[in-house]
């Protein structure tokens, strides 16, 4: 779990302004965890919420504005590494569940959502290790900053992301290019122009 307790960010979308605020307030209230916990009541705000403040979780019910397209929103921001946890309030199919990390309903106790919620956090999605993967363009904007010697918090505050978020960037760049060192991502780097030498410290 993140041991400095670096702040995970949340965004509830419903179209109940009592469920959206309810859960808000679950979330914010995570025993360990340091959270903040928005909620957003159409499509289009969440979307402008995700541009703008790079959530940790998208907590989204599948009938959202109708109906939520989970698998259609995940390729938009294929770049953003996001939890999706589906908030269900009745019966929902489990083709449509099974394109969540999670999900819960609205009549399971808090203690049950908070143990859902942390478990998905900590997991790592899954990576297909392949060295000739594209890395996305928050992983090569991340390679830039450690190439240039910034920590994971500067990173975080620069892009900002939380510092849990980064480090699964980090991580996920590690196994596409199956590069472990700064130094070799350094000459990765350079070599594929993504930084110029000159930027570079202590080389």
């Amino acid at each position: 779990m993140n041991s400095d307790l670096s702040t995970y960010r949340f965004v509830v979308a419903d179209n109940s302004f009592i469920v959206r605020n309810g859960l808000v307030s679950v979330l914010r209230h995570i025993p360990g965890l340091a959270a903040t916990a928005f909620d957003v009541k159409t499509q289009e705000s969440l979307r402008n919420y995700v541009v703008m403040h790079h959530p940790d979780m998208v907590v989204v019910n599948p009938m959202f504005d109708g109906l939520f397209d989970v698998k259609s929103f995940k390729a938009e921001f294929k770049d953003e590494d996001i939890r999706y946890v589906a908030l269900s309030s009745t019966m929902v199919d489990q083709n449509v569940l099974s394109e969540y990390d999670e999900h819960f309903s609205l009549y399971d106790n808090p203690d049950d959502i908070y143990e859902k919620i942390k478990k998905v956090l900590v997991e790592e999605k899954p990576v297909d290790v392949h060295p000739t993967d594209s890395l996305s363009n928050r992983e090569k904007e991340i390679i830039v900053c450690v190439v240039k010697g910034l920590t994971n918090k500067e990173i975080a505050d620069m892009l900002c992301l939380s510092i849990h978020t980064v480090i699964t960037h980090r991580r996920n760049i590690s196994n596409k290019l199956q590069i472990r060192s700064t130094a070799g991502l350094t000459i990765y780097a350079i070599v594929n122009k993504l930084v110029d030498i000159k930027d570079v410290k202590d080389m």
